[in-house]
């Protein structure tokens, strides 16, 4: 992963170097600030390489881009871009279908090769993430993909798997699980689900057609592991209760699961057990029996029997590695 701020440059020259060399040369925009603001801007991001597409986090101070025409001619891009809102709501405007407003966990997509204007709408700045997806990466090559001006995604039952998708390629882009033959596999589909899911939303993707039912097990997959995530503490955690709140039948859930690593059961025992070492770090003196019980294990001895399987040691024993470290 690559990450860059400006407080490695002087402070008088911040702005100016984020406008040339990353905004101009690595995205390929044009960023404009009043000069009297210049000397108080901030900014930031990552750019991880993941599933054959750039994934960026973006944390800047108040300023305005623009994609123009001799910007696009400069720098072509040829790509899918879906854009999540995480700050205090961006404006989009300069397109052929007018401007709009984009809020907090939101969703739009765009082609990069189409102009457009965008600023945040609050004092916070700008603070989104950005999926690039090489146009050529993507199963389907259908010459509208190109057409797509920026537009904001209202896809109520497209959305929530978006965000999903989003949620578990931002855990891929932090490296928490490291980078083996497995999790590439995972990016790569997480990437084309997204894509297509994109392009569902755009009318260019069919739901029913292959392509589109790929996306949809793999987005689904993804938010059942969520409310799985989300659900620990509940005693109904089971298939029928995650099959309800996904809106499918508790057949295709298991499907969803039978195509995956792991299984229904194996992925919240997984779950409970991260969580477990998660409250560990974060609580060293929390007792061991309190967090097991608050991740949903039966008893304590269920949960050791189940820590020691799949970790090799004793909760306690991690707990000390972990107070050897610091």
């Amino acid at each position: 992963m690559y990450r860059w701020c400006t407080d490695e440059v002087e402070p008088h020259d911040r702005f100016d170097y984020w406008r040339e060399v990353r905004s101009k040369g690595l995205f390929g925009v044009t960023a404009e600030l009043e000069r009297e603001r210049r000397g108080d801007f901030y900014g930031e991001f990552s750019l991880r390489q993941l599933g054959g597409a750039g994934f960026v986090e973006l944390k800047a101070s108040h300023y305005t881009v623009e994609r123009s025409t001799s910007d696009i001619a400069y720098a072509p891009g040829d790509s899918i871009c879906v854009y999540q809102q995480l700050g205090t709501g961006g404006w989009f405007g300069g397109m052929r279908t007018g401007d709009f407003a984009i809020a907090n966990g939101s969703f739009a997509t765009s082609h990069t090769d189409q102009p457009y204007r965008t600023a945040p709408l609050g004092a916070g700045g700008f603070h989104l993430r950005i999926l690039k997806i090489p146009a050529s990466a993507l199963s389907t090559q259908d010459k509208r993909m190109r057409e797509l001006v920026p537009r904001r995604f209202d896809d109520p039952g497209l959305t929530p798997l978006l965000d999903a998708c989003f949620a578990d390629l931002g855990e891929a882009a932090a490296g928490d699980d490291g980078a083996t033959a497995t999790t590439s596999l995972v990016q790569d589909s997480l990437v084309q689900a997204l894509g297509h899911l994109a392009l569902i939303g755009r009318g260019i993707v069919r739901p029913g057609s292959r392509l589109g039912q790929a996306a949809l097990r793999t987005a689904r997959h993804s938010q059942a592991r969520r409310l799985i995530a989300r659900h620990l503490q509940d005693p109904d955690l089971a298939p029928a209760m995650v099959a309800a709140l996904l809106g499918v039948s508790v057949r295709h859930l298991h499907m969803l699961f039978e195509s995956a690593a792991k299984s229904f059961s194996q992925t919240v025992t997984d779950e409970r057990l991260k969580q477990s070492r998660r409250l560990m770090r974060e609580a060293p003196n929390r007792l061991i029996a309190d967090i097991a019980t608050s991740c949903g294990f039966e008893s304590l001895a269920t949960y050791y029997r189940v820590f020691n399987a799949a970790y090799g040691m004793a909760p306690g024993d991690f707990r000390a590695q972990g107070a050897e470290r610091h």
